[in-house]
């Protein structure tokens, strides 16, 4: 009987192993007759349509360049300046009290700093000063990154929209 056992098993073992194929090869075989079919392909390109572009005259229109700049809205809180087009951002908060702090440092630096709140986003904004074009705002970005390297290597250029 033991015998028998035995020998069904081997049987059962062999036919297992012998009805397994890897499928990897099927796959692979499958992939390289695509691959095959597409190398005997000949490849034609669609000819390409060219329709003539008629310009329309150009109306110069004031406009503001605004790239690299962040363009939000804004209310004046409080501050000795109005608030321009440009303004240097060097501090955001979400206190109030904080914003405070900051700008009377800079009040006490020879700033005339001013604050603004963007309702959309509940942030307090601190303006160390503002222009009515972007070069003169970026040159003084760059000029305070560059007194205080430290404490304001992010201050950052926004357009008040309004």
């Amino acid at each position: 009987m033991k015998k028998l056992v035995v020998l069904g098993m081997g049987v059962c073992i062999v036919l297992a192993f012998a009805s397994c194929k890897s499928s990897e090869s099927a796959y692979k075989k499958a992939y390289e007759k695509a691959k095959q079919q597409e190398l005997a392909e000949p490849q034609v390109e669609a000819p390409v349509e060219v329709t003539p572009v008629v310009t329309a005259p150009v109306t110069t229109t004031k406009t503001t360049d605004t790239s690299g700049v962040r363009q939000e809205k804004v209310t004046v809180i409080s501050g000795n300046q109005g608030l321009k087009d440009f303004s240097v951002i060097v501090g955001s908060f979400s206190v109030k009290a904080n914003a405070e702090g900051l700008r009377d440092w800079l009040d006490a630096q020879g700033y005339k700093a001013t604050i603004v709140f963007n309702a959309e986003k509940a942030m307090y904004r601190v303006v160390a000063s503002s222009f009515a074009d972007k070069p003169s705002a970026a040159e003084a970005r760059d000029a305070i990154k560059a007194k205080y390297p430290s404490r304001f290597k992010d201050a950052w250029l926004l357009y008040r929209i309004n």
